[in-house]
């Protein structure tokens, strides 16, 4: 019986009921899986381009900060290293890292999508040129203090260099996220694809595009670029006006 009206409902109503939530769920049923399968390469996207962001700002500030604070022999030499790196072009070196990957039996792993991209030339010789620019009286009230090397880079560099971390953060998060041949090179399963390489999928029988859909796929690729970098865009700018100052 109902509190409301007192009276009990007649199996018929029930019936009829629980056909609508049926046939409602069935109805329902191709779109939910529409949305999740939308869904799984934005996870991988995310899973990809976050992962080589974080261990890139590790390995980059970690490899800075000892071209900018640590004095040792060879030092210069290793920095004009570094630097002629960016002048090798991606491709020269695509093949022999594929084949690095595929002995390692890493390929169709986030293992092998992440480590090859761990660390970065620019990203290194951005964060130096920041690091350089943080007073070295603070090393040395530090070491005073009895501070090791890590503990400067902890405590004294990082902190002081969180806008440079950030737009750096940014840029690798955006250039990863929009790769697409590094995608489609090291994955050859579809559920390891991410964003960018599953839109090459969406084109019709025929080479015909369906450009509705493609627009819309490109809209869900672009917005959780844009969205991150609404949270971050102080910083970034902070960071753009102050770089280059000594």
């Amino acid at each position: 019986m109902t509190a409301a009206t007192g009276r009990r409902l007649h199996p018929a109503t029930i019936g009829g009921f629980v056909s609508l939530v049926v046939v409602t769920a069935l109805a329902l049923l191709p779109i939910a899986i529409i949305v999740f399968t939308a869904f799984k390469p934005v996870a991988n996207s995310v899973l990809f381009a976050g992962g080589v962001t974080l261990f890139a700002l590790v390995f980059d500030s970690l490899a800075a900060y000892a071209l900018a604070r640590i004095d040792f022999r060879g030092r210069r030499v290793l920095l004009v290293a570094i630097i002629a790196t960016l002048m090798i072009p991606f491709q020269a070196t695509l093949v022999p890292v594929y084949q690095l990957v595929s002995n390692l039996g890493w390929v169709n792993t986030f293992a092998g999508l992440i480590a090859p991209r761990a660390a970065d030339a620019f990203g290194i010789f951005f964060l130096r040129q920041f690091f350089l620019a943080i007073p070295r009286e603070l090393d040395s009230a530090a070491r005073i203090d009895g501070a090791g090397e890590f503990r400067i880079y902890r405590s004294i560099v990082l902190p002081n260099a969180i806008p440079a971390l950030m737009t750096l953060g940014v840029f690798i998060f955006v250039n990863n996220w929009n790769d697409l041949l590094w995608p489609l090179v090291f994955t050859t399963e579809q559920s390891m694809g991410t964003l960018t390489s599953g839109l090459t999928l969406l084109t019709g029988p025929g080479g015909i595009i369906p450009y509705g859909v493609m627009m819309a796929g490109s809209l869900v690729a672009v917005v959780p670029l844009v969205i991150g970098f609404l949270f971050v865009q102080r910083r970034f700018i902070e960071s753009i006006a102050t770089t280059g100052l000594k």
